[in-house]
């Protein structure tokens, strides 16, 4: 049994097509897309598509991720189309703009877990976070005991994503990985990754984070070609950074700056560019 394993695409279709590549080579028996497709990058649309036609012609499973969520909260015609919470996830309105009401009931319809229990009974479990939720992550500097709960009761291998940063470790009896993203990763590798996981009789489980190359000039175009720069709010310039540098910069943005921004004390953009401009980010956010 061959199962591939990709996630975290983030709208990124130069990365999807090569990942998509790979995997196709090595020829698995089931490929699990563990969710995040869309959002928090530019050509969501194009991903999506992609993604639900390899479902519908050779039998993808897809799973929702958070961003997934984002966006249909975004279809949700009673929240606040003003205001600091709606700059706050305004590139989830854009994207919610780019891919259209007709597909949010192909979001709503994505389960939140694949398992598969192989011959010897041994167990396979991929979620897009953990057990305790698609925003509850494993980091490479969580602990073994902060692990335990998060994946109980425990399979013989547990499949995350969500944190962009891959990782393959022994918890117990379980070997849990991390995936990593297969379009904006955030561990300073700029190459993208998806799991293969392979169980045989004579073996067992075995697992491999595999990296690769794509067009990452096509990836940064498409941010001016889709009109994400221009019009998916603040954040986007932080999200070419992110791109460029394979760091995870939103959330670092909003331990510094997120809670003094909902008070009014001052504009998402201003703050924005003052964290950029602190960090030394400025030339990297650049327009291609």
């Amino acid at each position: 049994m061959k199962i591939a394993v990709l996630s975290d695409i983030h709208g990124n279709l130069p990365a999807l097509e090569a990942v998509t590549a790979d995997i196709a080579a090595w020829q698995p028996d089931v490929v699990v897309v563990n969710g995040d497709v869309i959002n928090r990058g530019p050509s969501n649309l194009a991903c999506l598509q992609w993604v639900l036609r390899h479902q519908r012609e050779a039998g993808w499973v897809l799973l929702r991720g958070n961003h997934e969520d984002y966006v249909l909260t975004s279809a949700d015609p009673t929240i606040p189309r003003t205001g600091p919470k709606f700059e706050l996830r305004q590139f989830s309105e854009w994207t919610y703009q780019q891919v259209g009401t007709e597909l949010m009931q192909e979001l709503a319809a994505m389960p939140d877990r694949f398992g598969w229990r192989a011959p010897d009974g041994s167990t396979f479990l991929a979620m897009h976070g953990t057990v305790q939720g698609n925003r509850v992550g494993i980091y490479p500097q969580t602990t073994d005991e902060e692990i335990r709960p998060l994946i109980a009761p425990a399979p013989s291998l547990f499949v995350t994503a969500h944190t962009h940063r891959a990782l393959i470790r022994q918890v117990g009896h379980t070997t849990v990985v991390n995936i990593g993203s297969a379009g904006l990763p955030f561990d300073e590798n700029q190459q993208v990754g998806y799991g293969r996981f392979t169980w045989t009789a004579s073996a067992g489980w075995q697992a491999e984070v595999r990296r690769l190359d794509y067009d990452r000039q096509r990836a940064e175009l498409d941010m001016v070609t889709t009109g994400f720069l221009d019009e998916a709010g603040p954040f986007a310039p932080l999200v070419l950074v992110e791109l460029r540098l394979a760091l995870g910069l939103i959330g670092r943005w909003a331990k510094q700056y997120e809670a003094d921004f909902l008070q009014g004390e001052f504009g998402l953009a201003e703050s924005v560019g003052w964290y950029l401009a602190e960090h030394g980010y400025e030339a990297f956010s650049q327009r291609p």
